[in-house]
């Protein structure tokens, strides 16, 4: 824009800014843009828009676009609405402006693709010329213009004849550069035109300059704009098309119309699991040309099984067009997709069971995401979906029958200390330790007013463990007071019990949250003194303390509690923790992983002395 100098004192002079273009280019190419095939969507998109802009003076007229590209130039003809001279100084020679702006076509802008003006700037990241030449629909008589423009930010314009072009409308030649051929190579520009133009509304041929017919870029009507003989043929050809896109084969498909919007597509539900929070991209057509294959922003983050391809009218580009810009249609419309997906979770749950479980074997972490937040899948879906527990991997509503209460655990860890006990016990326990689960299963009972939920705790699997009699405790008095001196490092008591499985010598009660009590607790007591020490003397309580209950059913313990040598029984004491802290799969302490190697070399010790 000028600059003027308005001083009384000195002569106003009227300067304007010089444009490095090149520097220009380079942003656009490191900063705007993702890769210099762009240049040919801005292409098309320019062919596109002016079109629509033809097709508003004449309704009824059969216009379309021409590729051409040899090796040594790309073209692009399409039969717009064209410039005249004073367009094209008007448009062509300022950056950043858009002919589209022209006698309030900016008031209809929502009929056009671009909206920014700087498309045209794009061909320079293949090219060190741009060579336009167009004639104006809306002047019969008007004679062709021709625009060349140059790399290094000069231009050249002249008035040509009206045979130069005897049809309106407009061809764009570019002369690439050496170092562009990626880009620009016949079979290059045919699989661009392809890729960025396969939905376009408006017919596109492709031409490689060996004198064949022009091969057409967009053959096909979008797949939800074809007619097909029964529901059954419509599903089949959207899932092909689904795996054509995406590269496999859908669980199923999801119709999209949202006609507030323009907005037609479909969803392809995958048809294995993916992990939790992983996005995938989803391609957005505006107004048939691909504008992102990464849209991660038209779906709420919980819908992470399907992946969509869809096309809008009324969607809103980022200036670089390759991204969908954030405001309030965006967010209507990602909730209303939102809920055709919901829509489709019911339709299968209430007359598609076979689907259903399907889609559920794949993706009940997506489901569970979601029946938190949302109580009407809650309702439809927390019967349906499996969980890890004491009878295995099962439905909810299968594991309520079996078990009046439901006891679940706070972590994996816990459920993996206590399942095989609390199995053998009758117990039945929901491993609450992944994701979600712990809070799904409080829920059951909103929807399952017989069902009774608790957490489990030590003491409620301690109470469905039998005690021993009398006279074996009495027996084993001795044995259990040199185990608890043994492990009074670990805070830990022993007792003495009988439960199934026979096989498992030793349970270790241990929980998280009475691990980490003791560790501040041990904490409060080092800190003895001072500001620190009467804050956390002020939180102290009495530490939870783990429990090892030995097995008096296995043989093993049988035998070690009759041992009568003091250091012995204290070694066999640890060794039995040692295996108990291990079957329990949290992970060691490094006291407890040197108990556990030097319980093992004294028993070694032990056996090679008696051996000998």
């Amino acid at each position: 824009m000028p600059l003027r100098d308005t001083s009384a004192h000195q002569a106003a002079t009227d300067r304007t800014f010089q444009v490095d273009l090149r520097g220009l280019v380079d942003l656009l190419s490191h900063h705007l843009y993702s890769s210099p095939r762009v240049y040919l969507r801005e292409l098309l998109q320019n062919a596109v828009d002016a079109l629509t802009a033809r097709h508003a003076i004449e309704p009824q007229g059969a216009f379309g676009i021409r590729l051409y590209a040899d090796g040594a130039t790309v073209r692009v003809e399409d039969d717009g609405v064209g410039l005249t001279e004073a367009d094209v100084h008007t448009f062509l020679a300022t950056i950043g402006r858009s002919s589209k702006r022209a006698e309030k076509i900016a008031e209809q802008r929502g009929d056009f693709i671009g909206q920014f003006g700087i498309g045209l700037l794009s061909c320079f990241l293949v090219a060190d010329e741009i060579h336009v030449l167009s004639r104006s629909a809306r002047t019969p008589d008007a004679p062709a213009v021709e625009w060349r423009g140059r790399g290094d930010g000069s231009y050249t314009v002249r008035t040509l004849p009206a045979s130069a072009r005897p049809r309106p409308g407009t061809t764009v030649t570019l002369t690439p550069r050496a170092d562009a051929g990626e880009w620009t190579r016949p079979a290059q520009v045919h699989a661009l035109a392809r890729h960025f133009g396969s939905l376009l509304r408006h017919p596109v041929t492709f031409d490689d300059g060996t004198g064949g017919p022009g091969a057409p870029v967009n053959p096909d009507p979008a797949p939800w704009a074809r007619t097909h003989p029964t529901p059954g043929a419509r599903s089949r050809a959207l899932a092909a098309y689904g795996e054509e896109v995406f590269g496999f084969t859908p669980l199923d498909t999801i119709e999209l119309d949202l006609p507030a919007v323009g907005l037609k597509g479909i969803a392809c539900v995958l048809p294995e699991a993916v992990p939790a929070g992983r996005r995938h991209g989803h391609r957005v057509h505006v107004k048939g040309m691909l504008l992102s294959e990464q849209a991660e922003e038209i779906l709420p983050e919980w819908a992470f099984f399907v992946r969509c391809v869809v096309d809008a009218e009324s969607l809103r580009p980022t200036a670089s067009r390759e991204s969908l810009y954030e405001d309030d249609t965006l967010a209507a419309v990602r909730d209303a997709l939102a809920e055709r997906l919901r829509a489709w979770i019911a339709r299968a749950a209430a007359s598609d069971p076979d689907l259903l479980h399907r889609f559920l074997q794949a993706h009940h972490l997506a489901v569970k995401s979601l029946a938190v937040h949302d109580d009407e899948i809650l309702r439809m879906l927390l019967p349906w979906l499996p969980f890890e527990t004491t009878d295995g991997h099962c439905t909810l509503d299968e594991f309520a029958r079996t078990h009046r209460t439901v006891l679940v655990t706070s972590s994996v860890e816990e459920f993996r200390q206590v399942a095989a006990i609390a199995s053998a016990a009758g117990l039945g326990v929901v491993n609450g330790g992944y994701t979600y689960d712990r809070e799904l299963v409080h829920r059951l009972p909103e929807i399952r007013p017989e069902a009774s939920v608790a957490d489990l705790d030590p003491a409620t699997l301690t109470a469905h463990l039998d005690p021993v009699d009398r006279e074996t405790e009495l027996a084993a008095a001795a044995y259990l007071a040199q185990a608890r001196d043994a492990l009074a490092v670990f805070d830990c008591d022993v007792a003495l019990r009988t439960f199934q499985p026979a096989s498992a010598p030793a349970l270790l009660v241990d929980s998280r949250e009475a691990r980490h009590e003791r560790t501040r607790s041990q904490l409060a007591r080092e800190q003895e003194g001072g500001l620190w020490g009467d804050i956390l003397g002020a939180l102290r309580q009495e530490a939870p303390r783990a429990q090892l209950i030995l097995n008096q059913l296995n043989p093993l313990v049988r035998t070690a509690v009759a041992i009568d040598e003091p250091e012995l029984a204290r070694t066999s004491a640890e060794a039995l923790y040692g295996q108990a802290a291990m079957l329990s799969r949290r992970p060691l302490r490094p006291a407890e992983s040197s108990l556990i190697n030097r319980s093992f070399l004294d028993l070694l010790a032990h056996a090679l002395r008696k051996d000998s």
